[in-house]
């Protein structure tokens, strides 16, 4: 697995892991990528990405962005089209990358746990690139995955939410063993993911053994009767 690998990064829990994974096993990760769709997507995390530019800064990785100007107006009423179109700014974005001078991509790291949706997508993009998939996440249990992620050291913070069970009161609210039982209390009503895997909420890290400093944030929220979000009015890096 030598050569220059490009994590593909929101900032949140899921990208930021399988990061961190590749990190500890030693692959050259050489690039961020980070995809600003414009509005919902059926392929990435959305909210706060903008917080990854100060998350890749301590992490001390450069980071790639494709921005919202770069998908098309894909009309498509079939999600599987849908998912396809939204997947070339991604794949455009690494043929440029593979193509700079010096830069021998081998790889890219993805966070899926469960979507074959996502996954098979990306497999197949980067079959391809003619270059390797690693993603730790893949089919490992979602309670052990989100344990290791705090015995870790990191720290999330949930930014969005949108599922039966969970108010307005969790945005915000630190994603730690505390969160991670109510969450499998309402497993047990409401069939909520542990890890949102469903889109029932979305996290970001702010801070982890492989970042110098944290991300500190000021926020309010936004609650519109059954989901909301967290809304940044002022980001910094902090000594931690």
């Amino acid at each position: 697995m030598t050569g220059d690998w490009v994590s593909l990064f929101s900032g949140g829990k899921d990208s930021s892991w399988a990061l961190y994974r590749a990190l500890e096993t030693g692959l050259d990760v050489s690039r961020l990528l980070t995809v600003h769709p414009d509005g919902d997507s059926y392929m990435y995390h959305t909210p706060a990405t903008h917080l990854a530019g100060l998350a890749a800064e301590s992490i001390g990785v450069e980071r790639y962005d494709v921005e919202p100007d770069a998908f098309g107006a894909a009309d498509v009423d079939d999600a599987g089209e849908q998912g396809d179109a939204e997947l070339e700014p991604m794949e455009a974005a690494l043929r440029e990358l593979a193509a700079s001078d010096g830069f021998d991509l081998a790889g890219v790291t993805a966070g899926a746990v469960e979507s074959e949706f996502q996954t098979n997508r990306i497999r197949g993009m980067c079959d391809r690139l003619g270059i390797d998939l690693f993603a730790p996440l893949w089919g490992e249990d979602p309670v052990a995955l989100a344990e290791s992620m705090f015995d870790a050291g990191f720290e999330v913070r949930i930014v969005q939410v949108a599922a039966y069970g969970l108010d307005e009161s969790w945005l915000g609210r630190r994603y730690d063993l505390d969160a991670l039982a109510d969450l499998l209390d309402l497993r047990e009503e409401y069939g909520v993911h542990p890890l949102g895997e469903g889109g029932e909420f979305e996290t970001v890290v702010v801070d982890g053994p492989h970042m110098s400093r944290r991300v500190d944030l000021t926020y309010g929220t936004v609650w519109e009767g059954d989901r909301g979000h967290i809304e940044v009015t002022d980001a910094k890096l902090v000594e931690q």
